[in-house]
């Protein structure tokens, strides 16, 4: 079998509305600092900010979150700002190479990449009568964009990726599993992964890990509530 054969391309599904999608911890934080802000202005009460902060943490989606600030002037502010673009389906044009920068093969075996390790624009990983485990949860990115290539015979291949990036997902499955979650950034130069494979009597499997972020997209977006907040203290 030539494992360098691209397989046939499938349509990938409409990515679902921003309000739609599953709301991340660090979307929730942003949400309870701007409601902390209009405490501390005299624009809510205690009982109507303790009440809000418990919906928050219950909340389930992007859009349910944005109920509980719809009536404070942060949330008027967030809607002159430029609208939220979701990430392409495809990689740009001539930004991903054609060779991969790493290969993670396992035939009749397991092979695991994890911890805390630099992720190349494209990443092949063939998983023959055996296992494959890429872990992207701690991994530094040096490219926005990034591809993982997957071929499943007979095999597994299971990516995780941190719960702020975008991903998407383009492939299928003969006699077998292909399963990419659809995930949108609210950051817009969050990394952005892009999971094409085939499973043929296999299982290709991409999804988030609760829990993990890209730390320097995080740390970007505390210093930004910091810094609005900073204005707001020194008027």
């Amino acid at each position: 079998m030539d494992l360098q054969k691209q397989p046939p391309q499938t349509h990938a599904e409409p990515s679902p509305p921003a309000a739609e999608l599953r709301a991340s911890d660090a979307e929730r934080d942003r949400i309870a600092d701007i409601l902390r802000e209009a405490l501390a202005e005299g624009r809510l009460t205690a009982d109507e900010h303790a009440e809000r902060v418990e919906g928050v943490l219950a909340a389930k989606t992007v859009g349910e979150l944005e109920v509980f600030i719809r009536d404070l002037p942060a949330a008027h502010r967030r809607r002159a700002a430029p609208a939220f673009a979701a990430a392409p389906n495809r990689p740009t044009t001539g930004a991903i190479p054609a060779d991969p920068d790493e290969n993670v093969v396992a035939v009749f075996s397991s092979a695991v990449r994890k911890g805390r390790w630099r992720a190349g624009r494209r990443i092949h990983a063939y998983a023959i009568f055996g296992s494959v485990e890429i872990d992207l949860s701690e991994a530094l990115f040096e490219y926005q964009q990034v591809v993982i290539k997957t071929v499943s015979v007979f095999g597994n291949v299971e990516i995780r990726v941190p719960e702020n990036v975008s991903l998407r997902g383009t492939g299928g499955g003969v006699l077998g599993n292909f399963e990419v979650d659809t995930l949108d950034s609210a950051e817009p130069d969050a990394p952005v992964i892009y999971v094409d494979g085939w499973a043929v009597l296999g299982n290709v499997e991409a999804r988030p890990k609760r829990g993990k972020l890209v730390a320097d997209i995080l740390d970007r977006v505390r210093r930004k509530v910091d810094k609005d907040l900073r204005k707001h203290l020194d008027r």
